[in-house]
């Protein structure tokens, strides 16, 4: 039986209407104020229980369902501040419209999850980068400049409550480069992956970011294949998978033969890894170990390109493994300020086979909080047969020296970075100096 929107004002009981001076204004254009239901609706209207229409109308006299009598039982029920009389009628009410309040709540839910199952973020950047290298010969210097744009989409998909499928889509372009002059500009999925969350477990299966410890030192890429960490203040993480080897990672121009031509033609190399690592709230230091073994073709025939020798086992051409070990320690000061040191080595390299780095880190640029800023200054050391797969941004891998750099949020969620390097080549000990900057736009 249906009823008119008027009479299913009882509802001002339920939400204590009857017992409460009304002092909210009328919303709607077609209850006077002299109507005898006026202090009702303008309540019910300011307590949401009641919507009305997009015309500003109210339509008191219009037949309602019981699902839209429902839908204000529904709004009543969450209010929590109501007397022991009102909660009464409410559990009537809810008793009464019980088939609809359940079929409401099935749809309600329903809505709400499929708002939340897909959340968005990403960013818009601008990178600009000169590099300065020494001449063999005459002591000049050859510069390489770039500047690129990208544009960046994370989505994150909800599976349950322990599963989400995340990814990461990179769209780039070269402004330094004519359009169609190369294939510079590119579209990648660079990361698509599966991640289950249980306490104090974790798992990510498919491509997913690969960051290791030692903050860069030796892993910062992407790993195709699957990880379990485990724990709680003492977090131990395995890694099983394969890393994309080919030349779009540079690997081209830094590992050549004897004859200085490039020998490193194997597309992916087998990864297994295992870290260990302790950071606690209630403790000031951080720290930790880690051992990760590689395996392709391309390490075959490996040599210094500079000093013409045999890079890797002592001159045998078929060893086709890495195998490299780290260490880490932090230690924070305060809220404000951290040190930190972190050591690898490749064990199966004979040069190029080690890489270290001390960083002092002074506060940092937060993007929701406009006005913050950070700084930091560094030594690094990478070598070429360690740091392969390691952040390569002011620094070059094959490369040694000071670096400083500076982030600052001017305007909230936008972030400005700068970097600058200055030091040697390692095997050639030549000059290199870069430049680099970067702005975020980050949603």
């Amino acid at each position: 039986m249906k009823k008119t929107l008027v009479s299913a004002l009882t509802t001002a009981l339920v939400v204590g209407a009857a017992s409460t001076t009304f002092a909210a204004a009328n919303p709607f254009s077609d209850v006077p104020a002299d109507h005898w239901a006026y202090d009702a609706v303008s309540q019910l209207a300011a307590d949401g229980v009641i919507e009305g229409y997009g015309d500003t109308t109210f339509r008191g006299n219009q037949n309602i369902t019981r699902y839209e009598m429902a839908q204000m039982i529904a709004k009543a029920m969450a209010k929590s501040d109501v007397s022991a009389a009102d909660k009464a009628l409410i559990d009537k009410l809810a008793a009464e419209f019980s088939d609809e309040l359940n079929n409401l709540g099935v749809r309600v839910s329903n809505l709400e999850r499929n708002a939340d199952m897909v959340k968005w973020n990403g960013k818009a950047e601008y990178t600009y980068k000169s590099i300065r290298t020494e001449h063999a010969k005459d002591n000049g210097k050859d510069r390489s400049n770039s500047d690129k744009l990208k544009f960046r989409l994370e989505p994150t998909a909800e599976v349950n409550s322990n599963w989400h499928v995340k990814a990461r889509l990179d769209a780039t372009t070269h402004m330094n480069k004519d359009a169609g002059v190369d294939d510079s500009d590119q579209v990648k999925l660079q990361r698509v992956y599966a991640q289950g969350d249980y306490g104090n477990f974790q798992t990510q299966l498919g491509k997913f970011g690969l960051y290791t410890p030692e903050q860069g030192l030796v892993f910062d890429d992407e790993l195709s294949g699957a990880n379990v960490t485990f724990g709680k203040d003492l977090k131990a993480t395995l890694y099983a998978g394969r890393l994309n080897v080919s030349d779009d990672k540079g690997l081209y121009n830094k590992i050549k033969n004897a004859d200085d031509k490039v020998i490193f033609n194997d597309d992916a190399a087998n990864f297994q890894g295992i870290t260990l690592q302790y950071a606690s709230p209630a403790s000031k230091w951080t720290g930790g170990a880690a051992y990760y073994h590689l395996n392709s073709d391309g390490f075959k025939g490996v040599t210094d390109s500079f000093n013409k020798g045999e890079a890797y086992t002592n001159g045998k051409n078929d060893e086709d493994n890495a195998n490299i070990w780290s260490a880490n320690l932090g230690y924070n000061f305060d809220n404000t300020s951290r040190l930190f040191a972190a050591y690898a080595n490749n064990t199966t390299a004979d040069n190029l086979d080690k890489s270290w780095q001390v960083i002092y880190n002074y506060k940092g640029a937060q993007a929701a909080n406009k006005g913050s800023w950070g700084a930091y200054a560094a030594y690094r050391y990478l070598g070429t047969y360690t740091s392969v797969f390691g952040t390569e941004d002011a620094q070059k891998v094959g490369a040694k020296g000071w670096e400083v750099g500076m982030n600052y949020t001017p305007f909230k969620n936008v972030v400005a970075l700068a970097k600058y390097f200055n030091g040697k080549s390692i095997d050639s000990d030549r000059d290199v100096d870069t430049l680099w900057g970067r702005v975020q736009f980050l949603f």
